[in-house]
């Protein structure tokens, strides 16, 4: 399968003391950063941590804790692996795994095992994307959904901009995003007395197929992706749900609901170009690219990655397809310094299982968004679930034996596809030191066992003064 869909299980008893708990990584990163502006910037202090669930902002605990000593001592290379070798051989990861533990500050290697190999990394990839975007894009960008006069009398025309995001539900699963009645009534306006009578869009912005290489069968039809094109209405879901089936053909889905709100009848709505310099009648605009990058961390949403990496593609002038994201992101990655041995991408989600990432880059991207120079990255710390809190960690970490220990303490990426699971983020360590890790088993046999042996392995380090 190529989903993440979480398991659900009680937590009653647990949130409280999570909610109090999971500040303490965010007060240990204030270290990291100069000053108190970037980190309320990043989200991470304050109550400013944003966690999503099923599209809703759920507002975060007030900090409680001091910060941490910033002469707390980093581990030895010795003690970690004493604590973690042992957790990482089990039988449940599978016969291979690779790992990376980076001290956040400082950049040192803490523990590695082979990490430089080129790794399947299933959502983690996610990160990746994420930086690419934030670097080539900004974190104030926002995509644009234009709609112009057609050459016809009566038409007009919907310019995709890329925009996955636009909202038709009573309340948008994607929070901040532009409204397709909105658009229309702007159209309206600008129309004035003219009543619109045919309605085409313009989806020329990408190329290529619609569907990535690698992907699983169900990878558009399971509830967790949707064919890519340039416009879609939440994600392509047919209803307000996080796994919702998803339109077949997106693009027509989101030019009839366009239509529809202008009173034109479906059957009047078709592809087409814009005609060269024509009238702009009506634009919106998405959720700011920090925005639009946190959800799609906290819930693994898979559409959202993707079209967050035609962005980087089209900033670097490359073509919008799953090629031109892919050798986009890579330039981008060169661009900035990181490691790229191990570099694969074939699409901007994980969804495929011929994408292949190092879990040193994994490690090198989480490090180099602690850096007080690059403020544009910090949205990556806030965007990341927290253990047994929020996103697609909320479920984890829930029960002594499973890495209990944590919740809280653990902000990570997760990354399941089926044979592979992966787990990359930030953790505070007994000490108060901040480290980044990622580790990565490409031949499991038992999803839910491998779950918890990587969440175990997290916890291990949490616990770690290993000196």
């Amino acid at each position: 399968m190529a989903s993440e869909m979480p398991q659900r299980s009680g937590r009653a008893g647990l949130v409280a003391a999570v909610v109090v708990v999971v500040v303490a990584l965010g007060l240990a990163l204030t270290s990291v950063f100069a000053g108190g502006a970037i980190v309320n910037d990043l989200g991470l202090a304050g109550g400013q941590k944003t966690a999503w669930k099923n599209g809703t902002p759920q507002k975060a605990p007030p900090a409680v804790l001091a910060a941490m000593d910033a002469q707390a001592p980093v581990p030895t290379q010795g003690g970690v692996a004493s604590a973690l070798q042992p957790l990482l051989s089990v039988p449940q990861l599978g016969p291979h795994i690779t790992a990376s533990v980076v001290d956040v500050s400082t950049g040192q290697t803490i523990y590695s095992s082979e990490p430089d190999a080129a790794m399947t990394p299933a959502s983690t990839t996610k990160l990746v994307t994420a930086a690419a975007a934030l670097a080539a894009r900004g974190p104030a960008y926002r995509i644009e959904t234009r709609v112009v006069a057609g050459a016809q009398p009566g038409e007009v025309v919907l310019v995709a901009g890329g925009d996955p995001t636009l909202a038709v539900f009573p309340t948008s699963y994607y929070p901040g995003a532009a409204r397709i009645d909105d658009l229309a009534k702007q159209v309206k306006e600008a129309l004035g007395g003219q009543a619109p009578t045919r309605v085409t869009y313009d989806v020329s912005i990408y190329t290529g197929s619609g569907t990535g290489p690698g992907w699983d069968a169900d990878a558009t039809t399971g509830g967790s992706g949707a064919v890519m094109t340039p416009i879609m209405t939440e994600g392509g879901r047919q209803k307000q749900q996080k796994y919702s089936q998803r339109y077949p053909k997106p693009d027509l889905q989101a030019a009839q609901a366009f239509a529809s709100a202008l009173g034109v009848p479906a059957n009047a709505v078709a592809a087409g170009n814009a005609p060269s310099g024509a009238k702009e009648l009506g634009k919106v605009q998405s959720a700011p690219m920090a925005r639009m990058v946190e959800f799609m961390l906290q819930e693994s949403d898979n559409v959202l990655a993707d079209a967050l990496a035609r962005q980087v593609a089209l900033a670097k002038s490359q073509p919008a397809s799953f090629e031109g994201g892919a050798a986009a992101t890579k330039s981008v990655l060169e661009g900035l310094g990181l490691p790229v041995t191990g570099y694969g991408l074939v699409d901007g989600s994980g969804f495929s299982r011929n994408d292949k990432l190092s879990p040193a880059l994994l490690t090198a991207v989480l490090a180099m968004a602690a850096r007080a120079d690059r403020g544009d990255l910090h949205t990556i710390f806030s965007g990341l679930p927290v253990a047994a809190y929020s996103g697609t960690l909320a479920t984890r970490f829930l029960k002594a034996d499973q890495g209990g220990s944590a919740a809280g303490l653990v902000r990570a990426k997760t990354g399941t596809l089926t044979g592979v699971n992966s787990l990359a983020g930030v953790v505070v360590d007994a000490d108060g030191r901040t480290l980044a890790f990622a580790f990565m088993a490409d031949q499991t046999t038992n999803a839910d066992q491998a779950v918890v042996a990587l969440d175990r392995v997290a916890a291990a380090l949490a616990a770690c003064g290993c000196h």
